[in-house]
This record gives structure tokens, sequence and C-alpha cells, in this order.
């Protein structure tokens, strides 16, 4: 009986430990979002501790599975930031950057967010191999457009990422993450749906994915600041 109650004790304290982590992501997430942005210090931030990986135009590196996050939404990447620093998103790479007391601030992560949303997506992204662009369409239009939108550009609120020119090693990466957990406060929805698909669909939508080109639908808007954002 003792040992029960202490199992339960743990879970419920895991469970107690889970939500406060959110409930910080979301408050911290809020904050910068509140923040006046300033690109030219995001661009000195990014180029010092980010670059290395994500190249200092932010195309990524297909080679590594690193993303491009040149013109992503900056809602979207103050919130990754955010998720990063606060342990809600997996990577020990991004982990280990997040420690860097310039990485860790709010204002930071509004700052890099407003460089890299000004940065213009148009270089060339690596792709699959072709054979299953009709199958990968019809997935992501039947299945996926509802929330990232027919464009693949992502939702009216910017939280939901742009998956326009993005790498296929990348995109095929982060399906299987997304399917296995990697980022803990994702609807369970989309995990169990992901878990769904086999490895020929995943491919065939990263595939599909990885060849639009271009910012799609832009949802540009003015902020309080005066800083103009997608």
């Amino acid at each position: 009986m003792l040992v029960a109650i202490s199992l339960i004790a743990a879970i419920g304290g895991a469970a107690i430990e889970v939500m406060a982590s959110e409930e910080s992501v979301d408050q911290r997430t809020k904050l910068a979002l509140g923040l006046d942005v300033h690109p030219a210090q995001g661009a000195s931030i990014f180029k010092q501790h980010c670059a290395t990986c994500h190249g200092p135009e932010g195309h990524g590196d297909p080679a590594r599975t690193i993303p491009a996050l040149a013109g992503q939404r900056f809602d979207y990447l103050v919130r990754q930031l955010a998720n990063f620093s606060g342990g809600e998103r997996e990577s020990i790479t991004m982990h280990r950057q997040m420690e860097q007391a310039a990485a860790q601030e709010p204002q930071s992560w509004a700052d890099i967010a407003g460089y890299l949303n000004r940065l213009p997506s148009t270089y060339e992204t690596q792709h699959g191999d072709g054979k299953d662009l009709a199958l990968g369409g019809a997935i992501f239009h039947e299945q996926c457009a509802s929330c990232h939108r027919p464009d693949a550009h992502g939702d009216e609120d910017g939280f939901v990422p742009s998956l326009r020119h993005q790498h296929y090693d990348y995109l095929v990466r982060q399906l299987h993450r997304l399917a296995q957990g990697d980022r803990h406060n994702v609807d369970e929805n989309l995990v169990r749906f992901l878990r769904s698909f086999d490895e020929q669909e995943i491919q065939a939508v990263a595939d599909y994915l990885s060849r639009l080109r271009g910012p799609g639908g832009n949802k540009k808007s003015m902020r309080a600041d005066g800083t103009v954002v997608d």
C-alpha cells in the first residue's frame, strides 16, 4: 500500500511540475511578445550564438538536419525559444545554447525573432526523390491544411509555423519527433495522428512541403512598437 501511495504521489508531483513548466513558458512567451523588438540586436545575438548551426542568414544546414529559420513566423519563433528555454521541447544542442545568458531573456527572444522574420526566404531547400508528391500533397491538403492553411504558411495568429521553404530531412525528422512526443505541449490529437503515418506517408508529406517556395500568404501586421512582422 505504501509503495502504491508513493507511486501515486510521484506521478502527481510530476504532473504538477509539467503544468508549472507549461504555465511558465506561456507567461514568458506572453511577456516576450509584448516587448519592443530590436532586430539589429537580434542579429547580433543570432550571429554570435546561433549562426554556427543555422547559418548567418538563417538558411539552416540540411546535412545536419538543422532547420531554415529565415522568414519564419514571428510569434512562432518566440514561442519555440520559450519552449527550448523552459524544457518544453527536446534538443540537447538547443538546451545548451539556451543556457547562454544572452539567450535566456524574453527580450532576446523577441529580438532574434524580429531579425529572423525579416530575412528573405530566397534560398534553395533540400528535397526528397519526388516519387510520392501527389500522395504528400493529398495528405497535407486533407489532413493538415486546416491548421497550416492551404499554402502551408500557418494560421492567422502566428503560433502555427510556416512549413514552406524548409529542408526535407528536417521535416522528416520533426514529423517523427512530434509522433514521439518530443514537443511536450503539442496537442495530443496531433501526436496520435502523426503516429498513424507510415514511413512512405511521412516522406511524401515532407517532400511535398520542401518544394513549396517563397513566403506564401504573408499576414503582416504592425506591432505597438511600430515593428512590422509576419
